[in-house]
C-alpha cells in the first residue's frame, strides 16, 4: 500500500509540474529543482544523536550563511575524512570507523548541507564541496573517502580544489553523470522533455553548470592522486555503469567490484580492502 501511495504521489506531482511548464515555466523549474535537491531523510536531532557520534568531538563550522556539523575521533597525525551521501549523515560510517580505528588514525566526518545537524534545505555538489574545502584546509587530511553522492562530491572537490594534502581518494557506490541523475529523476516523476530542459537551464543560470559536462569521468581525468573505485554489480540505486565511466577517466585508480553489498556497501571484506589500500605498504 505504501509503495502504491508513493507511486501515485510521484506521478501526480510530475503531472502537475508538466502542466505548469507550459503555463508558468519559471515556477515549474523552481518546483522541479526543489524536489530534486531537497532531501526527505538524513536529519539528526541533538537529543537522539547516534552513539558513534556522541563518542566524537563535535564542532559546528560556519560558511557564508550556512553552518555545518563535523565530528572528530582523535588519533595520530594520519587523518581520514569521510563524506556521506544523499539522505544520510555522518553516522552512516559507524561500521567503517571501527575498522579505521585499528590504524590509530584521526577520523573526521561531516554532515552535508540539509543533512544531519547541518543547516539548509537544499543539497548540491558545489556547495558540499565548499564545506569539504573548509574541513580540508583546517585539518589537512591524508585520505578522502566518499559514499554515493558523497563520493561524487569528493571527486568533484579533488578536481576543482587541487591541494597538496590528500594523497588517496576512495569512491564507494558513486554516481558519475548529472544527466543520468536527472534522467532517473525525470523517469520517477514522468516529467516531460520541456521540464528536463527547464532543469538544465536552472543549473546553468544558478550554478553555471552545463549538465552534460558535469561528469565524474571528466572530473576523474583531472585527478592525479591514487584512487580506489568500489561498486556493487547489483547496486539498484546507482548503476554499475556509472563506476565504469569514472574508471575510464581515472587510470591511476583501482577498480574494486563487489556483489551482494547493494548500494549501502557495508561489508567487512570491503572495509578490509579499503583499509589495505590506505595503510598498506
Amino acid at each position: 500500500m505504501q509503495k502504491l501511495l508513493t507511486f501515485l504521489i510521484s506521478k501526480s506531482l510530475g503531472l502537475y509540474i508538466n502542466i505548469l511548464s507550459y503555463i508558468y515555466p519559471k515556477k515549474a523549474s523552481r518546483l522541479a529543482y526543489r524536489f530534486f535537491s531537497e532531501p526527505r531523510d538524513g536529519r539528526l536531532s541533538k537529543e537522539t544523536l547516534p552513539t558513534i557520534l556522541q563518542e566524537a568531538d563535535a564542532e559546528m563550522l560556519t560558511h557564508k550563511e550556512f553552518v555545518f556539523q563535523m565530528y572528530t575521533w582523535k588519533g595520530n597525525d594520519t587523518k581520514v575524512l569521510l563524506v556521506h551521501g544523499w539522505e544520510s549523515n555522518a553516522s552512516r560510517w559507524e561500521l567503517f570507523i571501527h575498522h579505521l580505528k585499528k590504524s590509530g588514525c584521526t577520523i573526521i566526518a561531516l554532515d552535508a548541507p540539509a543533512h544531519g545537524l547541518s543547516s539548509g534545505v537544499e543539497f548540491n555538489v558545489p556547495r558540499y564541496a565548499e564545506f569539504i574545502d573548509i574541513v580540508v584546509n583546517k585539518f589537512k587530511p591524508n585520505y578522502l573517502i566518499g559514499h554515493s553522492l558523497g563520493g561524487a562530491t569528493a571527486l568533484y572537490y579533488q578536481s576543482h580544489y587541487p591541494n597538496d594534502y590528500i594523497e588517496k581518494l576512495v569512491l564507494i557506490g558513486s554516481p558519475s553523470d548529472l544527466n543520468t541523475l536527472l534522467t532517473n529523476y525525470a523517469g520517477l516523476l514522468s516529467l516531460n522533455s520541456n521540464v528536463f530542459q527547464l532543469l538544465e537551464k536552472h543549473f546553468f543560470e544558478h550554478f553555471r553548470i552545463k549538465t552534460h559536462e558535469f561528469s565524474g569521468g571528466l572530473f576523474a581525468s583531472k585527478v592525479k592522486i591514487k584512487g580506489l573505485i568500489a561498486h556493487d554489480l547489483k547496486d539498484s540505486v546507482v548503476s554499475f555503469k556509472e563506476a565504469e565511466k569514472i574508471a575510464v577517466g581515472w587510470p591511476n585508480a583501482e577498480f574494486l567490484v563487489t556483489e551482494g553489498l547493494g548500494h549501502s556497501m557495508h561489508g567487512d571484506e570491503l572495509y578490509t580492502k579499503i583499509y589495505s589500500f590506505l595503510f598498506g605498504r
